[in-house]
C-alpha cells in the first residue's frame, strides 16, 4: 500500500505514538542511509522520521538533509509535514504558538544544501516563490479549525547555522529584514524537498523569545520543557491533517521539482 505521508519530528517531537502497525525502516541512498518508522493511521500509511536521530544525537548542523529526503523520494512518498522547534521575534506568534511558515530566511553556511551540484546531478535552479505547498498548508490550516487548534499563519523563518544559539545583534538584523521566527533544520530541507518534487510543509512551534527579546539567557532546556507540553496539540493537528488528505495532489510541487539520483 502506498505511503501518503511522512512526518519530520523535530526537537520535542521523537515519537510516532498516533500510528498502529509499527515496522522499522532502513533506507539506503547515494547520500547516506535514513532510519524511519512506518505505520497506520486510520488506514492511511504514514512514515515518521526522527530529524535529530535517536535521542537527539545529531546537531542541527550534521544532519544529512539529502539522505533523509532522498529515502522519503525512494519510498514513494509524496507528502511531507515538518515540525520545528524556534525562537520568536514577533511578539503575535509568542512562546506556545503554532505557526504555519510562508517564506524563509537562509542564513546557513557550510551545508549541503543540493541535489544539483553538476556532474551526474546536473545544474537545476528550482523556483522558490512558494517554498511551502499552498495546498497542504491549506490542509493543515483546515485541519487546526477542525481540531479546534490556533495555528497561526504567513511565518518567516530564518534558517542559522548552529547549533549556538544566535547573538542579540542578529537577533535585531533579522527582524529588521522581515524575520518571524528562527531555528537552524528547516533549510536546507525544505530547499531538498521542493527539488524533489514533494509537497512540504512545516508546522513551527514558538518555544521562547530569541536573543535579545528575551530578557534572560536562553537555554535548550527551556526549548525541550515548552515543547514538551505542546507535543499533544501537534499530535492532533497531524491526526487531523491525515483524515483530510486527497488521493491526488492539488499543487504544482511535483512539475517544480526535478528528478534526483538515489
Amino acid at each position: 500500500m502506498k505511503i501518503e505521508l511522512a512526518i519530520i519530528g523535530g526537537t520535542g517531537v521523537y515519537d510516532s505514538k498516533m500510528l498502529t502497525e509499527l515496522e522499522q525502516l532502513e533506507v539506503t541512498t547515494r547520500y547516506g542511509t535514513a532510519h524511519l518508522t512506518k505505520g497506520t493511521y486510520k488506514d492511511t500509511n504514514v512514515v515518521f522520521l526522527a530529524r535529530h536521530g535517536a535521542g537527539h544525537s545529531v546537531p542541527p548542523h550534521k544532519i544529512n538533509y539529502r539522505a533523509n529526503i532522498a529515502a522519503l523520494v525512494k519510498l514513494g512518498v509524496p507528502r511531507v509535514i515538518a515540525t520545528a522547534a524556534v525562537g520568536t521575534l514577533n511578539e503575535n506568534m509568542p512562546p506556545g504558538s503554532m505557526v504555519l511558515l510562508e517564506q524563509f530566511l537562509d542564513f546557513t553556511k557550510a551545508r549541503q544544501a543540493s541535489f544539483f551540484d553538476g556532474g551526474e546531478s546536473g545544474v537545476i535552479h528550482t523556483d522558490f516563490t512558494y517554498p511551502y505547498c499552498r495546498h497542504l498548508n491549506k490542509i493543515l490550516s483546515q485541519a487546526a479549525a477542525k481540531a479546534g487548534l490556533e495555528l497561526l499563519e504567513g511565518g518567516v523563518y530564518v534558517c542559522t547555522e548552529g547549533p549556538r544559539f544566535e547573538t542579540a545583534a542578529e537577533i535585531s538584523m533579522y527582524k529588521q529584514l522581515g524575520g518571524d521566527l528562527v531555528g537552524m533544520t528547516n533549510v536546507p530541507e525544505v530547499v531538498l524537498a521542493r527539488e524533489a518534487g514533494l509537497c512540504y510543509s512545516t508546522v513551527a512551534l514558538a518555544t521562547n523569545y530569541a536573543a535579545g527579546i528575551a530578557k534572560y539567557e536562553l537555554s535548550h532546556q527551556e526549548v525541550l520543557d515548552v515543547m514538551a507540553s505542546n507535543v499533544e496539540k501537534v499530535r492532533l493537528l497531524l491526526m487531523a491533517a491525515i483524515e483530510l488528505l486527497a488521493a491526488e495532489r492539488e499543487c504544482n510541487c511535483k512539475e517544480l521539482g526535478s528528478t534526483i539520483l538515489l
